[in-house]
């Protein structure tokens, strides 16, 4: 059993055995920990779950969305990625421009009921077609504000700058490997009550040096352990070997801290599924040869031998 692939389902056993019962801000409820920590030894494989399939195309392209430094989920979607919409759609909705019948009980929880799902997915369906087909509607309703891409990419000075965060990163990296002020955050207090469609809950990462590996922590200030966790391992799982083969780096450690860790009431029974199934072998990394992260397209990226058990539904809470 790979040892990477056990350290999350150590996770999910540790909050329903440990977990305490705490209401949230989506009125869902969760079982919940606060702190606790992952690491995963990139030389064993890549992190991405077996026993339950992830779509890594998703994580790829949102990936490089936040690298590219956009906020506006119309490249997502040009690339059937739907993973945001929600924030997008619920501004839309609530804007004066929307002129569609009544969401007022906007949220996925409530796709239970038969006649708010057709509604739901009716408007969505719109919602989508129009950012791909209206530029103006798309610069209106798909942008997100000062979500990852712009805090990695755009970080805004009182002095009215903007700093390159993940361009300085690198180059530190490269200049110096030994720094410890690696960093890069995406927690900007100003913006995060005003000029963000949600906070960022994987707040700040750090890279270290050693030996020719490049290794990664993240601290992620709230992670929903069975929907969001497993993108997020493999998103900066993924991020730290494009940096790692861009420095001339192997890739070492990626190390995931968390903050309070939950699992949603209406996941409960989806994680018990994925813990009853014993995982597989982990997929390999194939990366074609680029001279900067920031000139990676989705096809230089590859996953070889990826076998995984289906994958299991839950409602995304909003």
């Amino acid at each position: 059993m790979s040892t990477n692939e056990q350290v999350y389902l150590d996770l999910c056993k540790r909050v329903l055995k440990e977990g305490s019962n705490k209401a949230d801000r989506t009125n869902t409820g969760t079982l919940s920990v606060f702190g606790h920590q992952m690491r995963f030894d990139l030389a064993e494989g890549f992190p991405l779950l077996t026993t339950k399939k992830i779509p890594f195309r998703l994580i790829v392209s949102e990936l490089l969305w936040f690298i590219n430094g956009d906020t506006n989920i119309r490249f997502l979607l040009e690339h059937n990625n739907h993973i945001w919409n929600e924030w997008a759609f619920q501004k839309w909705i609530e804007s004066e421009d929307y002129r569609g019948p009544d969401m007022t009980d906007f949220g996925r929880r409530s796709l239970s009921d038969p006649v708010f799902k057709e509604v739901y997915e009716e408007q969505m369906k719109l919602f989508v077609k129009r950012i791909l087909e209206d530029e103006t509607f798309a610069r209106k309703y798909g942008d997100l504000g000062s979500v990852y891409g712009s805090q990695w990419r755009t970080w805004k000075t009182s002095k009215g700058d903007t700093i390159d965060q993940l361009k300085q990163v690198i180059k530190s990296i490269k200049e110096n490997p030994y720094s410890r002020r690696h960093i890069v955050t995406a927690w900007n207090p100003e913006d995060v009550p005003s000029n963000m469609a949600l906070p960022p809950c994987h707040t700040m990462f750090q890279f270290y040096v050693d030996d020719g590996k490049l290794s990664c922590q993240l601290y992620q200030r709230s992670g929903d352990i069975f929907l969001g966790v497993p993108f997020n391992i493999a998103s900066y799982a993924l991020l730290t070997c494009l940096i790692a083969k861009e420095c001339s780096l192997e890739p070492g450690e990626f190390i995931h801290t968390l903050g309070d860790a939950h699992i949603y009431s209406n996941h409960l029974e989806q994680v018990q599924t994925q813990l009853s199934r014993e995982p597989k072998p982990l997929p390999t990394l194939k990366l074609k040869d680029f001279s900067s992260v920031f000139e990676v397209q989705i096809k230089d990226i590859e996953l070889e031998n990826y076998e995984a058990h289906p994958s299991i539904k839950a409602p995304v809470a909003v």
